[in-house]
């Protein structure tokens, strides 16, 4: 512990780094390696603990030597991994989240891990991931597990994480030569190279759509000794995985925008926040750096410019949805649990450690270098005058061919689908859980910020899919995430969660239907953060939509005595807003 310590500097921001680092070599955390932390960092042990406490990915109780955990998206359900890890338990004689009396092992489920187009997926002690899981692996898996073989010595082919690019064009498709965008930021200047981003209209990746040139602007001229440039790697949002395959193909050009950040706002620090599910992908990352330390394209003097020192380290997450919202991103970096701040002020003024801090989603900084190197004039041209440039989309669910689609803005939801060879859509998930559901008649509208926005979400649900199970799934993902900090989004979620359980075991009535109505409109409105305010965005479609779906748990209702079409057309419409919203009731009656 003593060298662990001292390699971080005794520093308590870095906290969240010296547990981490601490359990993958003890196995768990207990409350005497807690207490000698506390003391080596100048903190209280209540603050140590209540920091482990936050995060998923930490254990504060003994787990086994192997800790498994599924990925419980609602992807790798379709694909059967309850069945495959009732399997696995059954083979071990452990109960899911038990610790066996041996010691040996733990299974457990975790959110959505980033291999949505390869699941049913698992982790394996927070550090490898295991793809393509079928029955035959789960076997095998367990003798191995029963005979205590190393993971290391399990076979290689498991580990491999396909990068699945289907269609690519200006991100994925073009290999950038390391430091040539750099180089072509510098000639122009700072000032000039803003000038080509704002004349770009590139807006932020990460689903807010926020300006890229003006978020940097802000940060630029905000006081301050230090600037920051930090890369938001916490791809959370179930569905998701393009930064996944990004940071591993294309890491050179992450990295270079971000340093064409820093010369524009005047940062010598970058830091990226690298989800603690993508643990597997810290060393390559790693390597990326050195080799470009080594080329003059990080630390001193970058290119020769005497006057441009810049550097980036790797923070590694431990497990946390919320931390994807970039002041809970910054807290959790301050070694802090990842509650959100409130703002303003925003980190663009106030921001890692108080100094002016830029965040932005890896696609965002893969296009910033895109534009250094072509020019804004050309990136604006590309795409819709509103939303420039192409988005990368992660398709999986019922489709022949999950994986990576990158389109100019403005494309339809039916050609994405025609692509990837989705049969009998019923329903398109867009943004992951806090996005957007479509339903068919709705596949003409486009992917754009005017239309509709995401952050690279696409899920496929056909018609065998019950589209209740799924907003029911997603509401146990929201309850499970929620950071617990305000009321109306720690009990709300919770809430809603109760009455889908009670709609799903055929207790439901309408008045439950009333109730979720009224909690949707507390939480949106009441709220720390955009958690609680998206959490019933699914709830909320599905019911639109897709009502025979609801309709099955509420058969006494419909169309027999006590059903009243006035009642749930108010409802209908007091969800949307709509007048029309009661079409749908209206040719059912």
């Amino acid at each position: 512990m003593a060298a662990l310590l001292q390699r971080h500097g005794r520093d308590p921001h870095q906290l969240v780094q010296i547990l981490r680092e601490w359990q993958a070599q003890e196995g768990w955390l207990s409350r005497a390696s807690l207490s000698r932390i506390a003391a080596a960092l100048g903190l209280t042990l209540a603050h140590v603990e209540g920091v482990a406490g936050f995060y998923r990915f930490f254990h504060l109780q003994p787990v086994g030597a192997y800790r498994i955990l599924f990925s419980d998206n609602i992807t790798d359900r379709m694909r059967g991994s309850e069945a495959l890890m009732a399997d696995l338990c059954r083979r071990l004689g452990v109960a899911p989240g038990r610790l066996g009396s041996d010691g040996l092992v733990t299974v457990d489920r975790t959110s959505c891990t980033g291999l949505c187009d390869q699941g049913p997926a698992l982790l394996v002690n927070h550090h490898q991931v295991v793809t393509q899981l079928d029955a035959a692996r789960i076997a095998l898996l367990a003798d191995l597990v029963r005979h205590r073989v190393p993971v290391a010595q399990w076979p290689a082919s498991w580990f491999e994480v396909q990068d699945n690019i289907r269609r690519a064009d200006v991100l994925l498709g073009e290999a950038l030569q390391p430091g040539a965008a750099l180089a072509a930021a510098l000639a122009r200047g700072a000032d000039a190279m803003l000038a080509e981003l704002k004349r770009s209209n590139l807006r932020g990746r990460g689903g807010a759509g926020f300006a890229t040139a003006f978020k940097w602007e802000l940060c630029r001229k905000a006081p301050g000794d230090e600037h920051v440039v930090v890369c938001n790697a916490d791809e959370g949002e179930p569905g998701t995985f393009k930064d996944r395959v990004l940071l591993s193909r294309c890491a050179d050009a992450v990295f270079e925008g971000m340093t064409i950040a820093a010369q524009v706002i005047g940062a010598r620090r970058g830091l990226v926040y690298l989800r603690g599910e993508y643990r597997y992908l810290l060393e390559p990352l790693q390597a990326v750096l050195q080799r470009r330390r080594d080329a003059r394209l990080l630390g001193h003097a970058i290119l020769g410019h005497e006057d441009f020192d810049f550097d980036i380290g790797i923070h590694v997450g431990a497990g946390a949805y919320v931390c994807g919202e970039e002041s809970s991103l910054i807290e959790s970096l301050e070694g802090q649990r990842g509650t959100p701040r409130i703002r303003p002020p925003f980190p663009a003024e106030h921001g890692y450690l108080g100094h002016p801090t830029i965040v932005n989603n890896v696609e965002t900084f893969c296009a910033a270098g895109r534009v250094a190197l072509h020019g804004g004039a050309w990136w604006a041209g590309i795409g819709t005058p509103k939303s420039a440039g192409t988005k990368i989309h992660s398709v999986s669910g019922d489709c022949e061919r999950p994986g990576l689609y990158e389109y100019p803005f403005g494309t339809r939801i039916g050609r994405i689908l025609e692509d990837c060879g989705a049969q009998d859509t019923q329903a398109v998930q867009v943004g992951g859980p806090s996005g957007v559901c479509l339903s068919a008649f709705e596949f003409g509208r486009r992917i754009a910020f005017e239309d509709v926005p995401t952050a690279g979400a696409f899920m496929v649900f056909d018609r065998s899919r019950d589209m209740f199970e799924v907003a029911r799934a997603f509401a146990h993902f929201f309850a499970h995430e929620s950071c617990g900090f305000c009321t109306p989004c720690r009990v709300g979620t919770a809430l809603v969660v109760k009455r889908m359980d009670k709609l799903a075991e055929g207790r439901g009535s309408r008045h439950d239907i009333d109730v979720l109505f009224e909690l949707d409109k507390l939480m949106h409105m009441a709220t720390h953060c955009g958690l609680g305010a998206t959490a019933c965005n699914p709830l909320r479609d599905t019911i639109l939509k897709f009502r025979p779906a609801y309709e099955k748990h509420l058969k006494s209702l419909y169309f027999e005595p006590g059903f009243d079409l006035n009642a749930e057309l108010s409802i209908a419409r007091r969800m949307t807003g709509r007048d029309d919203a009661g079409a749908y009731l209206e040719d059912r009656a």
